[in-house]
């Protein structure tokens, strides 16, 4: 890998979710990088999540793709951006503009963005431009536009700090945005503000909560329209400036309180905290988006707002989080189908010709393109015939995923940009183009708040990689626009959209940072986060305070909100599915899949079961159950807990075919969509569960790649290896062949055999040295995973065979704080002994919980169960809850 000179702090913004927090990226002498949160950043002030501290372990040239190739051959850049231009442009010729289609991403960054904009409607002509962002907040983006007029976060991070009330909805924060989370706990405990959290399931983020709410899965709506009623009836809403509220008041007015699933004690509690604070944030996210009533949802939490006039000043407002790092860049450069750049409209021809002429097009489309669920169903029907896929993995991603797998199979010609080599998707690619990761692109991002910061180079691209503007400038060049597409630095493309920006501004449009049109590259290079707009009286602040909006009356617009609740279960199909995120991972885990301690919390699939579902299931902790829905199936590990209710089970979605043998969770997925957003509905797929009937399990750990073929299996990285989780319903005729080919090593290895209890333990090794090992049982395996991962490449002892530590070493048991590597045997340990009584004395003592702060929750669940067995611990202590991490 190719490093810069400098080994200085490079000033850069992390790439994982929408918070957008700032990163000192130092490179290293012999490579990679160090990594620290960026003191002056206004995002976070120096802190980072877990994900962001491990950046470092994630920049190697591991998986990735190098060279372009066609057709599984390497080949050089020329004749593959040769073969993409012709490709498209012939199919262009023959079928029309709109027989091509570009499927992007909020990882690209912001110049990247305009520029597979720019290239789709200004020049090809089609508006078939759609992002995974579709997948994320598109419901937000609908919802903004029918109450503002436009697709505007009206407040500000410092909002949580400022706010006597957070109600927290569908948004495990302490998980998903880890970095607000530590900013609202301080508020909370500085200044004793209320957290109301809202969610069918109790997540860690109900650590925190005054109130927790385990409202009926999509009940949303109901609940907003309750308390949209109760504030009417208390004259909160007298004399609001506002559209549409009598018609708005008549539909929550029919309302049922039964519908949310809450006793009427909570309700009123509920109603009687928002309506007692006036600085009230609402902050909502993808338990909201995620649903086919999505936007209905997203407005019946802004009517609230509106009629009542708090939003748009200090501590007061409805707050979309994103769940991406620059899915707020992407709808600022009209990235989804339904949007032109700059926050115009397309469907508003004085708009289209204004982009048209700016960027002196020869066509503009006159009508929205295809939104993601639509595009994949059209590529499908082979109406779509040439698609570029940039910077994301919807063969895993997408609703009915093993649809969207057939539909890219079977298209004409399909090009992907991507940093690996191997994905769901990139297997599927005619052409494949190796594109710069983070740590190596260089330009903008724009976070929830509407803080703009830059992403910046530390280390050389890898390969034969390239930025993906410079990929796409260079195919537009080729098709023959090469003066539209004729920039040489990311700064001439900011600066050009900033320039666009200006127009929009005086055309009504609310994003406008037309001051940064002239700034040269030492200038962008030197830029500070800033928020926008950043012209214009408003610049870097709230919106909507003064009660004037960017509606043709000026007004704020309240929407008649009739609550659907989701598809009904069935005999058939008993349980309601709710699919979301894990604490450390991150969407399908090909960066932090590649780091071993973002491994070591959950380390592979699993259904989240509430113990009534369990026991009648027949499953038990660990076992495995296999999850079918009219879609797909998938096999997941059992986690029994109380923090799902009846019916409601949940799984994560970061699992692709890369690393599991059927974890692909939106395999299971129904393409259901918002009828105004074209949002999928992720979260509420009716299911059937049943166990898997394993007649063996196993763990492997190995020095070198492992090559798993069994019904079950679960990979993830170890330091200085790899790990398996396996099972079967066939038992193999001799398992030291099996584990030879599984691990492929042609030596024969070590074994301990207990017939009476079914338990087979083999080692492989070199001298004393241990290469892999593999241990089998008719049970889930029960040993030490955390004490074989260190076995490995160490001279073998007396201990490895039995899957334990010896008496002087402890069991680090799962981990709980990735920051630290401390596991629960640990923590357990330290707080019994040394008497620990609160978080600061367990972060002083072992540094857990003292980094990112994500693993708190999981900390003081312990600390409480262990206070609740008392002094005489002779029982044992709590068991870990998933056996196998």
């Amino acid at each position: 890998m190719n490093m810069h000179a400098t080994t200085r702090p490079v000033r850069t913004t992390c790439p994982y979710c929408g918070v957008g927090c700032g990163v000192l990226a130092t490179p290293l002498p012999g490579g990679g990088l160090a990594i620290t949160g960026d003191l002056d950043h206004p995002a976070n002030f120096g802190r980072l999540c877990v994900k962001g501290t491990a950046l470092g372990d994630t920049v190697g040239p591991n998986g990735r793709l190098l060279v372009p190739r066609i057709d599984g051959r390497d080949t050089s850049w020329g004749e593959a951006l040769d073969l993409v231009a012709n490709r498209f442009s012939e199919t262009i010729d023959r079928h029309g503009p709109d027989s091509v289609a570009f499927y992007v991403s909020g990882q690209l960054l912001t110049e990247d963005y305009y520029v597979a904009n720019k290239l789709m409607k200004g020049f090809i002509g089609s508006a078939n431009i759609d992002t995974n962002s579709r997948l994320c907040m598109a419901s937000s983006v609908a919802g903004h536009r029918r109450a503002f007029g436009s697709d505007t976060v009206p407040g500000l991070y410092e909002d949580l700090e400022q706010a006597d009330c957070v109600m927290l909805v569908g948004s495990n924060l302490a998980w998903c945005h880890p970095v607000l989370f530590q900013r609202l706990t301080a508020a909370r405990e500085s200044r004793g503000t209320k957290v109301v959290v809202i969610d069918p399931r109790r997540t860690a983020t109900c650590d925190i909560a005054d109130l927790y709410l385990p409202i009926a899965p999509g009940a949303d709506a109901a609940l907003f329209n309750l308390l949209l009623s109760e504030v009417h009836r208390r004259g909160m809403t007298a004399g609001a400036p506002v559209e549409g509220l009598e018609d708005a008041l008549a539909a929550a007015q029919r309302g049922n309180p039964a519908i949310t699933g809450l006793p009427p004690d909570d309700l009123a509690r509920f109603i009687e905290i928002w309506c007692a604070n006036e600085r009230v944030v609402t902050v909502y996210s993808q338990g909201i988006n995620q649903s086919d009533s999505g936007t209905d949802k997203v407005n019946a939490i802004l009517n609230c707002h509106i009629a009542t006039g708090r939003i748009g000043r200090p501590g007061m407002g409805p707050f979309s989080v994103t769940g991406q790092p620059n899915a707020m860049g992407g709808r600022e450069v009209g990235g989804l189908a339904n949007m032109l750049a700059c926050h115009l409209d397309i469907d508003n021809p004085v708009h289209r010709e204004a982009v048209r002429q700016f960027w002196n097009a020869p066509r503009m489309p006159e009508a929205p393109g295809l939104k993601a669920l639509d595009m994949f169903r059209a590529v499908d029907e082979r109406r779509i015939k040439a698609l570029w896929i940039i910077g994301t993995n919807p063969a895993m991603s997408m609703p009915d995923a093993n649809r969207v797998c057939r539909a890219i199979a079977g298209c004409d010609f399909v090009v992907v940009s991507d940093i690996m080599a191997q994905t769901d998707t990139t297997r599927l690619a005619d052409v494949l183009l190796p594109a710069t990761g983070w740590g190596e692109k260089n330009g903008t991002v724009t976070n929830s708040e509407r803080r703009i910061s830059r992403q910046r180079p530390a280390l050389g691209p890898v390969g034969q990689a390239r930025d993906d503007w410079r990929i796409m400038a260079e195919v537009a060049q080729r098709m023959g626009w090469a003066d539209a597409f004729a920039w040489t630095h990311p700064s001439q493309i900011f600066a050009e959209h900033a320039a666009l920006s200006g127009i929009a501004g005086r055309l009504g449009s609310d994003f406008d940072i037309s001051d940064c049109a002239g700034w040269d590259r030492s200038q962008y290079d030197a830029m500070e986060p800033f928020l926008w707009p950043r012209a214009g009286a408003r610049q870097g602040g709230r919106f909507f305070g003064d009660n004037s909006y960017h509606t043709p009356s000026g007004r704020g617009r309240m929407v008649q909100v009739t609550p659907r609740l989701p598809p009904a279960t069935t005999p058939s199909a008993a349980f309601c599915l709710n699919t979301g995120r894990v604490r450390d991972q991150w969407h399908s885990m090909t960066r932090t899949g590649t780091s071993p301690r973002l491994s070591r919390h959950l380390a592979e699939p699993f259904l989240e079961l509430n113990p009534c579902d369990a026991e009648s299931l027949g499953v038990s902790p660990a076992s495995l159950a296999r999850v079918t829905t009219a879609r797909g199936e998938a096999i997941l590990r059992v986690l029994v807990t109380d923090r799902v209710a009846p019916g409601q089970p949940f799984a994560p979605i970061h699992w692709s075919d890369q690393t599991a043998s059927a974890g692909r969770v939106n395999a299971l997925t129904a393409p259901l969509v918002d009828p105004v957003s074209g949002q999928p509905a992720l979260k509420s797929t009716p299911a059937s569960i049943a166990p898997f009937a394993a007649r063996w399990y196993a763990y492997a750990a190995s020095s070198r790649p492992i090559r798993p073929d069994s019904e079950y299996w679960a990979l993830a990285a170890l330091p200085g290896g790899y790990q398996a989780e396996l099972a079967g319903s066939v038992v193999p005729a001799d398992w030291t062949v099996a584990a030879q080919r599984l691990l492929d090593l042609d030596i024969q290895p070590m074994v301990v055999r207990d017939d009476r209890r079914g338990v087979i333990r083999l080692a492989f090794t070199q001298g004393s040295q241990l290469l892999a090992a593999l241990f089998v049982s008719e049970e889930p395996v029960a040993l030490s995973r955390s004490h074989l991962a260190a076995a490995l490449s160490q001279d073998v002892d007396g201990t490895l065979l039995a899957g334990l530590p010896g008496p002087d070493r402890q069991d680090e048991g799962a981990t709980v704080c990735a920051c630290a590597g401390v596991g629960i045997n640990r923590l357990i340990t330290a707080i019994t002994e040394q008497g620990l009584l609160s978080l600061d004395d367990v972060g002083r003592a072992l540094g857990a919980g003292a980094n990112c702060g994500s693993c708190r929750p999981e900390i003081k669940a312990l600390m409480l169960r262990l206070k609740a067995l008392g002094p005489d611990l002779r029982a044992g202590p709590p068991r870990q809850e998933v056996r196998a991490r």
